[in-house]
């Protein structure tokens, strides 16, 4: 049976420090990759959507999963002109100077496992993305703030914020 706590100390897995909540109110919000997206096809800049963010949610941390990193990198080499590239690589890379990157962790591995499994045993599939967004956040004790409400409303316990 999987443990949920760290296998090894050995581990070469960066350990995210976990938050503290307020009551039941996340004291953050990972940025799913939809509000990066959109913001980036407005040619809106990372500082309007932390803008966004804190007028609904007053002063909270707003960071990002690694896997957002890969998405956002993913996009910039399916570019289709080199105008475009070079777009998405601004913005990538401002998203990049302006948001924390929480890394995966040896814990939220295992939590998003144990979230995987348990949904499985249940007929209900999440897709490998947002499970590790959605856990990332959840153990920092973090909310999303997506534009995909529907995919990460499949995730048991995390708060959803749709911007």
């Amino acid at each position: 049976m999987l443990s949920l706590q760290p296998i090894s100390k050995r581990s070469s897995a960066t350990v995210s420090p976990a938050t503290p909540q307020r009551g039941t109110d996340p004291v953050g919000f990972i940025l799913d990759t939809s509000i990066l997206i959109a913001s980036e096809r407005r040619r809106e800049p990372v500082e309007g959507i932390l803008r966004r963010v804190r007028a609904l949610h007053g002063e909270v941390d707003v960071a990002l999963s690694a896997v957002s990193v890969v998405e956002l990198t993913h996009g910039m080499f399916r570019a289709r002109t080199s105008e475009q590239r070079e777009r998405r690589r601004i913005f990538a890379e401002g998203a990049l100077q302006d948001l924390i990157v929480h890394p995966f962790s040896l814990e939220i591995a295992q939590l998003a496992g144990k979230i995987e499994g348990e949904q499985a045993a249940r007929g209900i599939v999440i897709g490998f993305e947002d499970l590790l967004i959605g856990a990332t956040a959840l153990h920092l004790g973090f909310g999303v703030a997506t534009l995909n409400v529907k995919h990460f409303q499949l995730i048991p316990g995390l708060q959803i914020v749709q911007l």
